[in-house]
């Protein structure tokens, strides 16, 4: 475990990390010496030489003041060690999540990293918190306390080295049955916060289908089988700690026979037989320490191996490209990419000219968000090559790419902030000039002057207090003040109603000035004005040109276009 604390530690921590643990070690020594000092305390005092007694008494005030003074050395040392660990662990595996390929994400991750992230790390920094220090001094005390006895009987010494070692053997045997357990624990924690974290997402869906009670079937059974993963966990728990306490009254017991024995046969005095009923109950106490935080130190271990999987998933490689050969193209050559088994682009190849606009367009499962998302590098291609500005974006170091790409996609997500803020995650560094500019070509400022507390509202969590198109119109309000050379727009329009539909094409086309964009839609008048209009089928391109060069040729995109325009007449009668 010290080991692989050690790992997860801060370098710049790793120091004051060996400190402590030389402080829990000192500390453990001395509490066993203390211990060992009641042997020629209790001698003289009780043959009546009390002048005997004071030098070695005063020894052990000494020692008490030393063992009190670092105990609160180790336990400040342990406490600041746990609160840079918390910390450090949430950045460690922060920055490494946002390198690792989306590919990578799943439900089940999702919910591995939510336990592992919220209790596995409270876990953890229980260790130096709170747990290390009684386990360490639970075995070294004990053994400085035997050791010691040598020097007082070497058969008292022998009795407790060897009922030390019977009561480690139990424990490791107990600690064992108890860790059979922990496998099925932790499944049943992912699956449980899995489907917590579905239950409150998807609240609308529940509800509209009335699934929000005790009918939510898989809600129901992940949270029994955690139960009944703790209550398995319980019972074995028990009977390996029942069995190792019956152990070490046994050894206590034992030695209590082997002290009095000795004593009756005349080779142990009183004051020996004494000061051995204080050894042993000091010897068998922190033993029984260990069986009390062995569970919580094992699962605490096994919350480090599942952060240190996480942290040994290979990112996606960083380029070292800090500036892209021109400024504002995107081009596709040859690419080929896959989910899996499941191959979704096959040979595609195109260029997005700067200062152009792209569209998008095809059937639903055709590539066209996995196209926009290779160009901003959320997965690496299977084959062909990526360029922005001109260089594999694989040779691209991630700010020289990200300072190249603004991104509005149809599912967004706002922070639980004020609209100034999520605008100005778009470029941190803009004024408020930039910001109120950029809102008001999406038309954002309209939001804003209907809102209770203006820009100083929030928007809650994930942006609930704002409708779908006036998230849209925030989003699009942060790329424009990032002010990067291509704009990248997945179905920005769709499913908005007329109103938000205009906000949001104006401000499309604000972003188009100067600016490459590359956009799937779906809307005519938004795929008319393209410059170039790639249609894609089976991951494919089957069809690139102009609106007018593909409206008269039989194809794919005639047949998008004739769906659309009978579509535009439609009616829900009642």
């Amino acid at each position: 475990m010290i080991r692989k604390l050690f790992r997860i530690v801060d370098p710049d921590d790793r120091p004051r990390f060996v400190r402590w643990i030389g402080l829990i070690a000192a500390f453990s020594v001395l509490q066993g010496i203390c211990v060992l000092l009641v042997v020629p305390v209790l001698r003289p005092l009780l043959e009546g030489d009390r002048d005997a007694a004071v030098p070695w008494l005063t020894a052990l005030a000494v020692a008490t003041v030393a063992t009190c003074a670092v105990f609160y050395a180790q336990a400040m040392h342990g406490q600041q060690i746990a609160d840079d660990l918390l910390l450090g662990m949430h950045h460690r595996v922060g920055d490494h999540l946002a390198r690792l390929p989306l590919s990578w994400f799943g439900t089940d991750r999702t919910g591995r990293l939510t336990q592992s992230m919220s209790q596995g790390t409270q876990n953890i920094i229980g260790v130096p918190a709170h747990l290390m220090q009684p386990v360490v001094s639970g075995a070294l005390t004990p053994a400085v306390v035997a050791i010691g006895m040598f020097v007082f009987d070497w058969r008292l010494g022998a009795a407790l080295l060897v009922s030390g070692l019977v009561l480690l053997a139990t424990h490791n045997w107990a600690q064992t049955a108890i860790a059979r357990s922990f496998g099925a624990i932790d499944r049943a924690a992912v699956e449980s916060a899995s489907r917590v974290v579905e239950f409150a997402q998807c609240q609308p869906v529940l509800r509209a289908f009335g699934r929000t009670g005790a009918d939510n079937v898989l809600l129901d059974d992940a949270l029994t089988g955690q139960r009944r993963a703790y209550d398995e966990m319980n019972r074995n728990a028990v009977s390996a700690l029942m069995a190792f306490s019956v152990v070490v009254q046994a050894a206590f017991v034992a030695l209590i026979a082997i002290g009095v024995a000795l004593a009756l046969g005349g080779s142990l005095d009183a004051a020996e037989l004494i000061a051995l009923l204080v050894l042993v109950t000091r010897f068998v106490g922190p033993l029984i320490e260990i069986v009390d935080h062995a569970a919580a130190l094992r699962m605490a271990s096994e919350d480090i191996d599942r952060i240190d999987e996480v942290l040994a998933v290979e990112p996606l490689p960083e380029g070292a490209t800090v500036h892209p050969t021109t400024s504002g193209g995107v081009s596709f050559k040859n690419v080929a990419f896959g989910y899996g088994d499941r191959q979704v682009l096959r040979d595609v190849s195109f260029e997005a000219k700067p200062g152009t606009l792209t569209a998008i367009v095809g059937p639903s499962g055709a590539g066209k968000t996995t196209l926009l998302r290779l160009a901003a590098r959320f997965w690496d291609v299977d084959a062909g090559v990526v360029q922005v500005g001109g260089t594999d974006v694989r040779e691209l170091a991630t700010e020289a790419l990200m300072n190249q790409l603004a991104m509005v996609f149809q599912d967004v997500y706002l922070f639980d902030d004020t609209i100034e803020a999520n605008i100005r995650l778009g470029r941190p560094d803009a004024s408020l000039d930039e910001i109120r500019d950029a809102a008001r070509l999406a038309r954002v400022d309209e939001i804003v002057d209907r809102l209770p507390d203006g820009w100083n509202t929030r928007v809650g969590e994930g942006g609930v207090s704002l409708s779908g198109g006036e998230r849209q119109r925030v989003s699009i309000a942060r790329a424009l003040v990032k002010q990067a050379p291509i704009v990248l727009l997945d179905e920005a329009t769709a499913a908005l109603d007329p109103d938000n539909e205009a906000a949001v094409s104006a401000a499309m086309r604000a972003l188009a000035e100067q600016r490459t964009l590359l956009v799937v839609a779906h809307r005519l008048p938004t795929v008319a004005s393209a410059d170039q209009i790639l249609v894609l089928d089976e991951g494919r391109i089957v069809q690139s040109g102009t609106h007018d060069e593909l409206i008269d040729a039989p194809g794919r995109y005639q047949d998008f276009w004739r769906e659309r325009e009978r579509a535009k007449g439609w009616r829900l009668t009642v």
